[in-house]
């Protein structure tokens, strides 16, 4: 935690998308670091109104704006050492009908962060990514596949710039919006049947306070071009719902809510993918994360890679959340407790 702590001591920081779950979340955990300052970029007036009124501290700055538009950034990154890009469409079905849209944040608007960040010598560029962009069958997930690769490729387009430019990828994280958690509980505390495109249907789960931890790890070793993962438990979605029937459902209640199947929506997978067997062939873990480098490493001449001490050579296989071992339904139940509490 030290090592932690006196990496982001007095660094000037840029959170985009810093209004949203996972953003206001990084903001937090950044001011007990001791920053010189954070600045927090969104287009959410209202979120940023909140997030600044919520944690009150003179250390954010908050920037009314959004990644699409040049100038702004230009402006947003000025004097900036460390960026966090977590700003990003996300949801699945909506990227799906709104396809432009998605392109113009996911894609251009990662292009134009790049961009800024080079031309200022941001010191480092940490993206945030999703499983969703491993073998992408969906909108969402090909524009974070696209996100993925501007940012690592960028190394080599970054000319003469010390700019370092890595990925941290993602599971589901418990309570964002939007995500299965609160569907769940609203469905349950409305008195309403809870909803499940498929019963075999499983994903990666994470909590909050482990993305952000990750996040925080991968900015201090990142040298440029790895893509940082956490190893993340599995659930069966169906599991999941069941457990959180039997905690949330009123006791006294004559009928407990029951699990509808209702399909896959439009773009949904059966299962997701942490890292392709092609990935795996450069990786390297430790006990809560792997580390994938990117071959073009290997052969750059100018570029001397030293992985961490405590990361050894990854297995090669495709990690996925069908060939992973599944939590049972009472450490579904720890896991996801501080949940079902709030």
């Amino acid at each position: 935690m030290d090592e932690i702590k006196n990496y982001y001591k007095n660094k000037i920081i840029l959170v985009t998308g810093g209004a949203g779950s996972i953003g206001s979340h990084l903001v937090k955990e950044l001011l007990k670091l001791n920053p010189q300052s954070i600045r927090v970029l969104d287009n959410n007036e209202t979120g940023l109104f909140d997030l600044e009124r919520n944690l009150n501290s003179n250390l954010i700055r908050p920037f009314v704006g959004d990644i699409r538009d040049k100038e702004r950034l230009k402006r947003a990154v000025e004097g900036v050492e460390i960026v966090f890009h977590t700003a990003a469409l996300k949801h699945v079905p909506l990227c799906e009908y709104n396809p432009f849209e998605a392109i113009k944040t996911n894609v251009i608007g990662t292009q134009n962060l790049i961009e800024a960040s080079i031309d200022e010598n941001v010191e480092k560029f940490i993206t945030i990514s999703t499983d969703k962009a491993v073998n992408p069958i969906n909108v969402m997930g090909a524009t974070k596949l696209l996100s993925e690769r501007l940012t690592i490729s960028s190394n080599y387009y970054k000319g003469e710039k010390n700019t370092a430019l890595s990925c941290v990828r993602f599971g589901n994280v418990l309570d964002t919006r939007g995500s299965v958690i609160p569907i769940f509980r609203d469905q349950i505390l409305n008195g309403n049947d809870i909803t499940i495109t498929d019963p075999e249907m499983t994903r990666f789960i994470m909590k909050i306070s482990e993305s952000t931890s990750l996040i925080l790890k991968a900015a201090r070793l990142a040298q440029g071009g790895e893509i940082f993962i956490l190893k993340m438990p599995v659930v069966r979605i169906s599991d999941l719902a069941e457990v959180m029937v039997k905690k949330l459902s009123c006791p006294d209640s004559s009928k407990s809510p029951e699990i509808k199947i209702i399909g896959k929506r439009i773009g949904e997978k059966l299962y997701e993918e942490l890292m392709t067997i092609e990935e795996s062939e450069n990786a390297y873990e430790d006990k809560h994360m792997f580390i994938v480098k990117p071959p073009v490493l290997e052969i750059a001449e100018d570029t001397n890679y030293e992985m961490p001490n405590s990361f050894k050579k990854t297995e090669v296989k495709n990690y996925n959340s069908k060939n992973m071992p599944l939590l049972n339904k009472e450490e579904i139940k720890i896991l996801i407790n501080d949940s079902l509490c709030m």
